[in-house]
């Protein structure tokens, strides 16, 4: 266990206690720091408070942190595929079928089993939990590039790009239908649905902000190929709105057509480039990755009838 001190000073009066310890901590997010205030690990002048706390002069604010805690996850000699890597991090293109993180069903051959295997000991620590930084995931039948960190600096450098939303994040789709613009933005809030707790939906109830920009890149008729940017992350996020504005992902069995005249394993749905503020440079950095084998030859397919 971990054990900080800190009196507050005139400056920092009026401060949510939670941003204070965030910004004041090294290596803790405000989620964490929140999760700390809820299970009792925070006190003022030895004094249980809330989150929403506003700090007042000479309060006296004792933490205790506690150790990062090993995941119990297998490393695993998987092969990655790495576009990029140095001391702070890892670019890597996940293959469609691939799931990031384990989880009922699937406790190995996931990402996080690869990359305990490949990082050895270099293991973020962000949040209580010692593991690979995967700072945002991708679904299991989607392809393409995934962001890790390698060290709580990194972690928390990059996670603030992800909140912030400056960190470039493109998707390359084929749809059904013919959409009518060429360009648009999706701006839908997205929550679990309650009749199919295994889905998400557009909904305005327990929800999160969603934002997703499209292009056309080429139209087919009945298809479109579309460039995705994502403003916000949410899950599924891309194949929800596209799906509940009438255009679904093909390939996708959650929510798009169930019977595909084309033999897939899931949706065509390519995150292929990535862009971001490298955490030691400060130096933008941009990464791309071709359109999967699967995808290409539907593609070339369709243009050969058209």
């Amino acid at each position: 266990m971990n054990i900080i001190e800190i009196t507050a000073d005139e400056n920092v009066t009026g401060t949510r206690i939670d941003k204070l310890l965030s910004n004041e901590i090294d290596n803790c997010t405000r989620s964490f720091i929140q999760k700390l205030i809820e299970n009792k690990n925070v006190l003022v002048n030895n004094r249980e408070v809330k989150a929403n706390y506003k700090v007042k002069p000479l309060d006296h604010i004792y933490i205790s942190v506690p150790e990062p805690e090993l995941i119990d996850v297998t490393a695993e000699n998987i092969p990655l595929d790495i576009v990029y890597e140095d001391n702070d991090m890892l670019v890597v293109n996940k293959k469609q079928g691939m799931v990031v993180h384990p989880a009922a069903g699937n406790y190995s051959g996931t990402m996080v089993n690869a990359l305990l295997y490949h990082c050895r000991d270099s293991l973020s620590g962000i949040n209580g939990e010692k593991r690979p930084g995967i700072l945002h995931r991708i679904d299991k039948d989607t392809s393409g590039l995934l962001l890790v960190a390698k060290n709580d600096n990194a972690h928390l450098f990059l996670s603030e790009q992800i909140k912030a939303h400056s960190l470039t994040r493109a998707y390359k789709a084929l749809i059904h239908g013919n959409i009518k613009d060429d360009t648009g933005t999706i701006n839908a809030p997205i929550g679990r649905d309650e009749k199919d707790r295994k889905k998400m939906t557009i909904t305005y109830k327990n929800s999160r902000e969603a934002i997703t920009h499209y292009n056309v890149l080429e139209r087919f008729g009945e298809y479109t190929f579309i460039e995705c940017i994502l403003e916000t992350g949410r899950t599924h996020q891309i194949r929800v709105h596209m799906s509940k504005n009438g255009y679904p992902i093909v390939g996708d069995k959650t929510y798009g057509i169930k019977k595909e005249k084309f033999k897939l394993d899931g949706q065509l749905l390519h995150a292929y480039k990535v862009g971001f503020i490298h955490p030691t440079t400060k130096e933008y950095m941009e990464f791309e990755s071709e359109l999967p084998d699967y995808f290409s030859a539907v593609l070339n397919g369709i243009r050969q009838k058209t």
